[in-house]
């Protein structure tokens, strides 16, 4: 059998979006992707992730547009009961940055889905074995084969279709609470974006102005002392929008050339 080359989309220019792995007769997994070298965990010892209330993900929950089709996260996953095909990706994006931010774990019981609320937790169940597991969903994905949600590598292990590449599936949402609560614990209008950080303080003043300049007026530079050390951090915010979140993540990463970090207070 022979994977073809993932589609690795990027979302609003800077966030890695996982791809489906394509399963053909007749050839090998493809070349970048595919399984690590090594055994990894044995799966009896990744227990699944227990569902809980969490913030939705500053990053990553705004509509944006992949392979030329626009996606409209939705704001609650209450409901969501769907079948369809399951994919898995692995060793090309392990280490690197999920639409949500975080950094996705091939060995993590993850899963990338195009329109629901970061992070959601489901379950997946094998329609013809009945294997079930449950995955946290943290990324954006997949865009190709029709496919419904892209596995990491250690939950397609635990449900055994490594090597099948693709099966059908029930994708369940579990909601342990309302989102409504989660929101009130932590508002939006309390997140900003470290845009850098400077030993001088005029390198940071210098970053300040580009990006008042870009549109982003409500920048600060303050002190920090890190391990004795004092630093100069430039900061956008608070951001009290969701809708405008991303854009200023994308904004920043252009100027500055590195994703912002994003901070709640």
């Amino acid at each position: 059998m022979r994977f073809v080359r993932p589609v690795v989309v990027g979302l609003l220019g800077l966030l890695l979006v996982s791809c489906a792995l394509i399963r053909e007769p007749g050839g090998r997994y493809y070349a970048d992707d595919g399984p690590p070298g090594g055994p990894g965990p044995d799966p009896s010892s990744v227990p699944n992730p227990v569902p809980r209330v969490e913030e939705r993900s500053a990053i990553g929950n705004a509509p944006y547009t992949a392979l030329g089709t626009r996606y409209y996260p939705v704001a609650s996953a209450k409901g969501y009961q769907v079948r369809g095909l399951a994919s898995w990706y692995g060793k090309m994006f392990h280490g690197r940055h999920t639409s949500s931010g975080e950094v996705y774990d091939m060995y993590a019981m993850t899963a990338a889905h195009r329109t629901l609320p970061l992070p959601t937790y489901v379950k997946v169940k094998v329609l013809d074995t009945g294997q079930e597991i449950i995955v946290r969903v943290n990324d954006r994905g997949p865009f190709i084969g029709g496919r419904i949600i892209d596995l990491s590598f250690m939950a397609a292990k635990k449900l055994g279709i490594v090597a099948r590449g693709t099966a059908k599936v029930e994708v369940t949402a579990i909601t342990p609470a309302d989102s409504s609560a989660v929101r009130s614990k932590s508002p939006v209008n309390r997140i900003f974006l470290q845009a850098g950080r400077f030993r001088l303080p005029g390198n940071a003043e210098t970053l300040q102005r580009r990006l008042i300049a870009a549109g982003l007026r409500s920048t600060e530079v303050i002190e920090a002392r890190i391990n004795k050390t004092l630093y100069y951090r430039v900061r956008v915010g608070p951001v009290r929008e969701v809708s405008a979140i991303d854009g200023q993540v994308e904004k920043i990463r252009y100027l500055t050339g590195v994703t912002p970090r994003v901070e709640r207070k």
